[in-house]
Parts: structure tokens; sequence; C-alpha cells
């Protein structure tokens, strides 16, 4: 395991060695006993780090650290490493993560409307990142983490028939691929329907979804205007086969350590959440 480390505002990796020294392996083993039961718990770990929401593996996992170390893992932390154990938990690379954050009383990560939509352009979505202190090449490789996970039909489904008003499917979409796509997800269909975002790859942490946008295979539209932009095209095509992966998944490591030090609060910022879904009262 390695990782190019980037250190941000007070966090460190090894943050817990002496307070709390059990603190990444009872989040890991927490993490891997979920993933055991429920192997869609590792993109939802993923996408938390984004939405700032909680399933059970982190209160879980919280439980057990309080049981061992009251008072000293933050909620934020938790997040953190349980988003690269779930990288790993499906075949990724492992990367050294930061500690010391804690939680904040409002929001312990992007605002969700700091989110790129299913339907931004390139340039709102780069602004997003910016405004995060985080660059184009960011963009491409966190939104890379589709390669595991799935979406559902109601957010691309308007490809699929009357896209923009032209009573027609999204150009973009490969031809081959369309039908597969309106299979899944008939006209007037149910629109909660999951379908996985990397075809026949969603369990797996690979770089086949940039294969996929290369492909005119992307589910989301935001996703493959990556491919349809001259400007992040490049950098897909730095993940584009065997020795893309290799790129990818050192690249994903280092961008996921940018975005989790943006905005942290650390040493008398903040507070340590007793329970990661409630601020302490």
């Amino acid at each position: 395991m390695s990782a190019t480390l980037v250190h941000g505002q007070g966090t460190r990796v090894g943050f817990y060695a002496t307070t709390c020294p059990r603190a990444e392996s009872i989040v890991s083993s927490t993490v891997a006993t979920h993933f055991r039961a429920n192997p869609a718990i590792a993109p939802a770990l993923l996408r938390m780090h984004f939405h700032d929401c909680f399933v059970r593996v982190i209160d879980d996992a919280k439980t057990q650290l309080e049981a061992a170390c009251p008072g000293i893992v933050s909620c934020a932390d938790i997040l953190a490493l349980a988003a690269r154990d779930s990288v790993v938990l499906t075949g990724g690379r492992s990367w050294l993560v930061p500690t010391g954050r804690r939680d904040g009383r409002v929001s312990l990560s992007f605002e969700t409307t700091d989110l790129p939509g299913f339907r931004e352009s390139i340039d709102s979505q780069k602004q997003k990142f910016s405004a995060k202190g985080l660059n184009t090449q960011d963009l491409v490789v966190l939104v890379g983490g589709h390669t595991i996970g799935t979406t559902a039909c109601q957010f691309f489904s308007y490809r699929l028939y009357n896209f923009n008003g032209t009573a027609s499917s999204d150009p973009a979409i490969n031809a081959s691929f369309l039908p597969q796509l309106q299979a899944l997800c008939p006209q007037n269909g149910d629109g909660t329907k999951r379908v996985a975002f990397d075809t026949g790859s969603e369990n797996r942490f690979d770089a086949s979804f940039f294969d996929s946008l290369r492909d005119g295979r992307g589910i989301l539209e935001s996703d493959q205007k990556l491919w349809n932009d001259a400007s992040t095209r490049a950098i897909v095509q730095r993940f584009l086969g065997i020795t893309g992966l290799a790129a990818f998944n050192v690249e994903f490591g280092r961008s996921m350590v940018k975005m989790s030090n943006t905005g942290v609060k650390t040493g008398t910022d903040g507070e340590i959440r007793k329970i990661c879904s409630a601020i302490n009262s």
C-alpha cells in the first residue's frame, strides 16, 4: 500500500495512533462485516463522503469506537476511513487517510446543493469543484467512483425517449446500448428502478467506467459529458484500459484525500459527535 500524502488543515496520517490505536481496524472490520452481508454498502459508503448522509454501518462503527475510546474518533473521520475501506473491498487500491477531523454542527462534507446535478454542464461541474479547491482532474477522478453502484431510472430515462424535445434519444448514447437501457427503463415505467452506472462491473472498483464513457455507454448525462467535452476527455483517456487502471487507482486516493480535507474542522473547532446522525445537544 502506498499513497501520496496530502495533509490539510491539521489532519495527519495516524492521528489516533496513541489516543485510539484500534480506530482504523475497528472501522475496516465493521465495514467488511456489513459488506459481506450486503455488497451494495460499498458504493453507499463512497457516496456518503459527498452527500453527508448515514447508513447503519457508520453508526455501528461509532458504537464500537465509543466503547473502545469514548469521545475520541469523529464521525467525519469514520466516513473518510469507511470510504477508503469500501474501495478496497471492491478491488480498488488502498490509500493512507489523514485523520484528525472534527465534526461540524451542520454538515460533514459537501452541501447537497454543491454537488453537480445529473444534467449539469462540464463548466458548471468544474465551477462547483473549483469552489472546494478541487481541479478538473479531481472532478473526472471522483466521478470515476461511479465504477461501483447504481442510479435510478428517473435520473436518466429522459435521455432515452424525447430528449430535449427531439422525439428521439440522446445522440451521445451508443445506438447498440440504447435498446438495453430502454428495456431496463421503459417509457413511463418505474422511476425508482436501479440500474448500474458501470454495466457488468458495478461491484468491481476498476476503470471500465471510463471505457464506457468512450463507448457512449455512460448512464448519466453529466457523466457522459466527461467524454464529449474536450477539456475532460483528455483526462478520461489517461484512465482507459489496463494501464489506465493503475493511474486511476493512484489518482483516486489522492483526490479523495483532497476532497476529504475541504472545509475540514480540526483542533478545537466543531465537536466529536456521540451519535453520527445528530449533533451533540
